[in-house]
């Protein structure tokens, strides 16, 4: 396995892939007739693409773009993305996606972070830049993508070069900010790539098959899972990657079954809203090994296998470190959040708020390294503009995920919440992704978002914010989870809603619920269910 890509870069890497693999595919898009662009769907080659790529490059390279400058797009899922970003990286220029579901003002505010030279947009996106661009204190100028040839403007500013290097960046993603600014996680052209190559020697049922597989991903590719792992997987292979424009429970099995995917990427949200989705001959008429992702809740875990036909592999990874763990080897530990071991290249520890070790069994926060002489080799390069967040992270020379794990006595770890989302009600320390699990398992609940409230007796209390598909009362919902979880872990508080916000990649935007600091204790409709938390 090429653990670590210190010698290439990823233009050179996609041209060697093209040469050896020119007529496979490279990156596909599913019909979809209701769809606005390519409703008949959409497949490239490695050598067409190859061709539109140089043809990009010798575009910017003569408006004079090089090692140094940035480029922000707001190109949602579509392969102009993906052309763009290999051309701008072919000449050193670092990509900035943007999230589509940005206001403007979070939009601003990545502009004058990340001070791009130029953004490049699609055509519908125009009204709302133009409303961040009024907003922004950095105002660089925009292109067109579908009038690109025309309205392309050179930099205000000379590159320093054009010939990348491994530890050249080659995108800055934004995290999701739920606490303060987003931060700007700089990721190089080595890093891109190791997380591909990790990805494709991944061993055990998972890992792809060179010039065969054909990955599935309905993830954003404006986040690290579609982008860093998958599509460098497939360039450094000669797979393909095929790229919904998002995720949808209705399309799934068709896409799935008329690109002809191998693999399928998911999250946790995925999974229980695939098997509330009516029996369809469709589900078992593919030919699909395995499914990678993360988060899918241990009742649903065995279920989901035995309906659909194929394993689904849990692994860990995040922005700052996507050569991912996974579950991979039998016998998997399906439905117990099990993620894999560490290994060479990545030690693990498990460590309480002092940082020392926690006993096998005992709930900690995850900390990585590469190893004791490189900690930080194979990880991202640092947060922009923020030495001092990323020192904090790198404490001690571990870098600190915010994860709270649990390792058994054979080394396999498992997921047990974010940090953030454990809630402390008199002394027990209760995972929010837990209550969430159970109440996904009523037949009436679609979503369900579990947080911490203050409470005056037991510091904290479970408040549990969920969406119904029929009306059924509170009580109900609290009888399943008292049945099911520990007293102390039912919700103290119930509190019914329409909907819930959630981002690119169907993670529901719990700080937007409540917004501007409001008390969730004193929301209309809530309902109070402390009295009924009691022994039994």
């Amino acid at each position: 396995m090429l653990e670590i890509m210190d010698s290439t870069t990823i233009g050179a890497a996609f041209a060697a892939t093209a040469a050896a693999h020119t007529d496979r595919p490279f990156f596909a898009v599913p019909a979809n007739p209701g769809r606005g662009y390519l409703p008949d769907g959409y497949e490239i080659t490695f050598g067409a693409a190859a061709a539109e790529i140089a043809r990009l490059v010798t575009a910017y390279r003569a408006a004079g773009y090089g090692l140094g400058h940035r480029v922000a797009t707001l190109l949602e899922n579509r392969p102009e993305y993906v052309l763009h970003k290999l051309a701008l990286n072919t000449l050193g220029v670092c990509c900035v996606p943007i999230n589509p579901d940005y206001r403007a003002g979070e939009t601003a505010y990545l502009l004058e972070h990340a001070e791009p030279d130029l953004l490049l947009i699609l055509a519908e996106r125009a009204e709302p830049i133009t409303a961040a661009l009024a907003l922004a204190q950095h105002r660089p100028p925009v292109v067109v993508v579908e009038d690109f040839d025309a309205t392309l403007v050179s930099p205000s500013r000379p590159h320093a070069g054009t010939e990348p290097t491994p530890e050249t960046a080659s995108a800055i993603l934004y995290t999701s900010g739920t606490t303060g600014r987003p931060k700007g996680c700089v990721l190089s052209h080595g890093y891109e790539l190791s997380c591909g190559a990790w990805y494709a020697a991944l061993p055990g049922i998972a890992g792809l098959r060179p010039g065969e597989d054909r990955i599935y991903n309905p993830l954003p590719l404006y986040h690290a899972n579609a982008a860093s792992v998958s599509l460098t997987g497939a360039i450094l292979t000669g797979c393909c990657q095929i790229q919904p424009d998002r995720f949808s429970p209705r399309r799934w099995w068709d896409e799935v079954g008329q690109t002809g995917a191998t693999i399928v990427h998911y999250l946790g949200i995925i999974a229980p809203l695939l098997l509330n989705q009516p029996v369809i001959e469709a589900e078992r008429r593919h030919r699909v090994r395995f499914g990678l992702g993360a988060g899918i809740e241990p009742q649903l875990h065995r279920l989901f296998e035995e309906r659909f036909g194929f394993p689904m592999v849990e692994v860990w990874g995040m922005t700052e470190m996507v050569r991912v763990l996974g579950d991979t080897e039998e016998p998997r530990q399906v439905g117990s959040r099990a993620f894999g071991r560490a290994v060479p290249g990545i030690d693990v520890r498990v460590v309480d708020e002092h940082d020392a070790d926690v006993p096998d069994g005992t709930p900690g926060e995850m900390v990585f390294r590469h190893s004791a002489a490189t900690p930080r080799r194979g990880a991202f390069s640092g947060y922009l503009k923020d030495e001092a967040a990323t020192e904090q992270a790198w404490r001690g020379g571990w870098f600190h995920t915010g994860d709270t794990v649990w390792r058994g006595a054979d080394g396999m770890l498992h997921f047990v919440d974010r940090k953030k989302n454990i809630i402390r009600r008199a002394g027990e320390n209760i995972a929010a992704a837990e209550v969430e699990a159970v109440l996904l398992t009523h037949p009436d609940v679609e979503q369900a978002a579990v947080m911490a409230v203050p409470d005056d007796v037991r510091e904290e209390e479970v408040l549990a914010c969920v969406v119904l598909n029929r009306a059924v009362p509170v009580q109900a919902l609290f009888d399943h989870c008292f049945e099911r979880l520990a007293y102390f872990k039912a919700p103290g508080w119930i509190h019914v809603l329409p909907a819930l916000l959630t981002t690119g990649t169907q993670k529901i935007q719990k700080h937007v619920i409540y917004p501007g600091g409001a008390d969730p204790r004193t929301a209309p409709g809530i309902v109070d269910l402390r009295a009924r938390k009691r022994r039994g």
